[in-house]
């Protein structure tokens, strides 16, 4: 049981510096990409915004 926890932890250890490798950094340039606005009637891409401001990108779970 205890080397199924180990060997697990390894793995997860594993992907995770994969994946931090490949994530953007501080201060990258974020990529262009659109989603709708609140009310779902234009769509809004972060480059309209990144000659006038700048911009944070927030993401979480409400859940």
């Amino acid at each position: 049981m205890v080397f199924d926890a180990l060997k697990y932890r390894n793995q997860n250890r594993a992907w995770q510096e994969e994946y931090d490798a490949l994530a953007p950094k501080a201060g990258d340039i974020a990529p262009d990409f659109e989603l709708g606005d609140v009310n779902g009637e234009n769509l809004v891409r972060v480059s309209d915004f990144c000659e006038q401001r700048p911009v944070a990108l927030i993401f979480g779970s409400y859940t």
